[in-house]
């Protein structure tokens, strides 16, 4: 029999048409594979759990329970946006400190903010989002129901707005704004972004993206009676920056911003005149003004919301919504700094300058702090004595921190934290005895601590080393302690990663910590190859998901710290990490042919300079980092002042203007020097990152491309500043990215050697 031939051109069809077919029909989901469960349970899913509030009497309290997942979706193209109210969907819960008892006030996740006790604890006072716009909402204990609250007609509720409830708890106080404000701010942010013509000026008086965030302080004050439900203006629509009710209700104090242009001293600086107005006792309201000007002034209330003090200059001041003039408790004495000048003792007056920390419920005493140490000062006699002493210069003596007074003003709640060993807890000071005792001391790390009204109770997060925090709930003498919450039960055992306080020196004979991940299945005598993860100082083994993907995949993760020095930043690096590399090394732990060094950010930036000046490193990862200090000096307009106020004042450590320093602005940009880089840099950048914008990354990508050197460029075209958080498969890829580079680079060269 004859075989048949058939035409090349109906294979070809019938193969077309085969695959049109297939590909119409319903296709299984991909299974993630190993690496991407581990994103799952390390990254995405890994849940934080947040304190929102405390009763009164320290029985009920507010949280939410939200994970990465629950964020993913953010649109960074609205980055600056006042309308823009990026996703964070949470589980919200209520729990009894007394019995542990937990029940959840919605059955799905909601994106919530600014809970609010009512002084009795029978009412949950929050925000809800509903179509994009915070909505007031009350939650009835008793009952358990749930009641939007109706804002006034042609008003929204401001989406920075806090919540105040009266003391019966029959009204509640929150900001609102004009329906308008919302097209208005809309329109001016898609001029900045989308006009066909965008022109700015000298002759303006703020920066356009600096007017477009201001527009956020535009708010008005009512009060809503949650039973009747009518409404009560309190304070004109205008600037307002913060307010503050009186415990007795008889007054309101406010912040009105009267900036006049923008402040190049100060990133987002805003000059508010502080006002306080009547509410009770007389016929018509009163204003009065208690200082004309805010700047540069550190300011703290006593908690029943009459009295305040602040500092400035060294100088600290006690104040009152009664008005008069502030009374100075303590600082240098004197007219100004010319005084100081002149002055022979200049040197003693630098020696006693104080700033203002927290004043107790009633104002009758202060704590502050000096280069010796927290200070108690009695508030009407201005005596004061040293609390706590903790020298400025030693770098290794404890650290502790204010949480708040007790409510007699007995005593003062402190964190502690030790700078020579995982030694951390919370602790009190008692004034009469003048002694400071351990509530609680141990390896765990405390964070977000807060002390009930009636200071019967304490809340606070908690965590081992490498594990997410918990909410446990203490008595005022902490001899017992309720653990509220289980958010991550996969972790019931722990991350299976190890941790360790590094300590070493580096090449300056100064004495430096850094925290090291152990890979999971750590044998000793081992070395493994190691990632250094840079930015500035570590000390504390916080969790994080992406170095636990790193250590289950037989990585060493360091944290080196860095001792960073005004002027020469590049050099603190080179002195501090390859320093930590060298303890690694000595302790058996690291392969010196297997060194990587990573960062994201600031970390980035000290990763790029990092290898224009060694080539120890057998790989690098720049993420999101600045590689060239002029271009993105006057670069990330929605960042205001930002870029200039960085390398002239704060984090990058240039110490002068770009015309002062000419000489350190190019030392600092590594893109300059890309001809001396040998290690293999892997870039990743969001393109809608307007923190380091990614023309960053691609400045270094063409510079080592055109020099033939070993690069590679990521670029997420929807993410933005570190790791993108659009989509979950952009979560996958930044990972797939980092553990492939790191295997391509430290892992290959065992095989190869071998």
């Amino acid at each position: 029999m004859p075989i048949r031939r058939i035409s090349p051109i109906v294979t070809v069809i019938a193969l077309l048409w085969t695959a049109m077919l297939t590909a119409r029909q319903p296709q299984p989901p991909a299974q993630p594979g190993p690496l991407d469960r581990l994103v799952d349970r390390l990254v995405l899913d890994s849940a934080t759990v947040t304190l929102g509030d405390v009763s009164a009497d320290g029985r009920w309290i507010v949280a939410t329970t939200g994970s990465l997942r629950g964020r993913i979706g953010i649109d960074n193209s609205r980055f600056g946006d006042p309308t823009y109210n990026a996703p964070s969907l949470v589980d919200v819960s209520i729990v009894d400190t007394t019995t542990g008892a937990t029940q959840k006030l919605f059955a799905d996740k909601r994106q919530v903010r600014g809970f609010k006790w009512s002084p009795d604890g029978s009412r949950l006072a929050f925000f809800a989002l509903d179509k994009g716009v915070f909505v007031p909402t009350v939650w009835e204990r008793s009952s358990g129901a749930t009641k939007a609250i109706a804002v006034p007609p042609g008003k929204e509720a401001a989406d920075n707005s806090d919540l105040e409830w009266s003391r019966d708890g029959s009204d509640v106080l929150f900001a609102v704004r004009g329906s308008s404000w919302r097209a208005d701010a809309k329109k001016k942010f898609d001029a900045e972004t989308n006009a066909t013509v965008i022109v700015h000026s000298s002759t303006e008086p703020f920066l356009a993206w600096d007017d477009l965030r201001r527009m956020s302080a535009i708010r008005s004050l009512v009060s809503y009676d949650v039973k009747s439900g009518r409404y009560e203006n309190v304070i004109a629509e205008t600037r307002i920056s913060g307010y503050t009710l009186t415990e007795d209700e008889a007054a309101i104090s406010y912040s009105e911003d009267i900036t006049k242009k923008t402040d190049y001293d100060v990133i987002f600086g805003v000059d508010n005149e502080l006002k306080a107005m009547s509410l009770k006792f007389v016929n018509t309201p009163v204003t009065r003004t208690l200082l004309k000007s805010t700047k540069g002034l550190t300011i703290t209330w006593a908690r029943d919301g009459r009295t305040f003090a602040y500092s400035k200059d060294g100088k600290v001041f006690l104040g009152s919504i009664d008005g008069g003039e502030p009374r100075q408790l303590a600082g240098p004495t004197g007219d100004d700094k010319k005084d100081a000048d002149k002055d022979k003792d200049a040197d003693k007056k630098e020696a006693d300058k104080f700033t203002a920390v927290r004043l107790s419920a009633h104002g009758e005493r202060l704590v502050m702090s000096d280069k010796k140490g927290l200070w108690i000062v009695d508030t009407k006699s201005a005596a004061k004595e040293l609390a706590v002493p903790m020298p400025e210069e030693d770098k290794e003596s404890d650290r502790y921190q204010v949480i708040d007074w007790s409510p007699d003003a007995a005593r003062v709640y402190l964190t502690h934290n030790s700078r020579k060993q995982w030694e951390r807890g919370i602790a009190k000071y008692d004034v009469a005895a003048k002694q400071l005792t351990d509530l609680i001391r141990d390896s765990k790390i405390y964070s977000n601590v807060r002390l009930s009204r009636d200071g019967s109770t304490f809340v606070y997060n908690a965590a081992d080393g490498n594990q997410p925090a918990d909410l446990y709930a203490a008595g005022a003498d902490f001899r017992t302690v309720k653990r509220l919450t289980t958010a991550n039960p996969t972790f019931a055992n722990g991350t299976g990663s190890k941790t360790g306080l590094i300590s070493y020196l580096d090449a300056d004979g100064k004495k430096l910590y850094g925290v090291l991940y152990y890979p999971v299945d750590y044998v000793a005598g081992t070395k493994y190859p190691t990632v250094f993860e840079i930015y500035e100082d570590f000390f504390d083994d916080r969790f994080s998901g992406t170095i636990n993907v790193l250590t289950a995949n037989g990585y060493a993760v360091m944290q080196p710290s860095v001792n960073l020095e005004i002027g020469h930043p590049g050099e603190s690096w080179v002195k501090g990490v390859t320093a930590a590399a060298n303890k690694l090394i000595e302790m058996g732990i690291s392969d010196p042919d297997r060194l990587g060094v990573s960062g994201t950010s600031y970390g980035g930036y000290a990763t790029a300079l990092l290898i224009t000046q060694t080539a120890r490193f057998k790989a690098a990862i720049d993420i999101s980092g600045k590689v060239d200090m002029i271009s993105f000096y006057t670069d990330s307009p929605r960042l205001g002042v930002r870029n200039t106020h960085a390398p002239e004042k704060s984090q990058d450590r240039i110490g002068g203007t770009m015309w002062e320093q000419q000489q350190k602005y190019i030392q600092h940009s590594s893109v300059l020097f890309a001809d001396r880089i040998k290690t293999p840099l892997l870039l990743m950048h969001g393109e809608q990152d307007h923190n380091v914008p990614y023309r960053q990354s691609m400045e270094m990508y063409y510079a080592l491309r055109r020099l033939g050197k070993d690069v590679k460029w990521v670029t997420y075209t929807h993410g933005g500043h570190g790791m993108p958080t659009s989509t979950v498969d952009e979560v996958y890829d930044y990972h797939r990215q980092i553990l492939s580079w790191w295997d391509e680079h430290l892992k290959a060269v065992s095989k190869k050697t071998s």
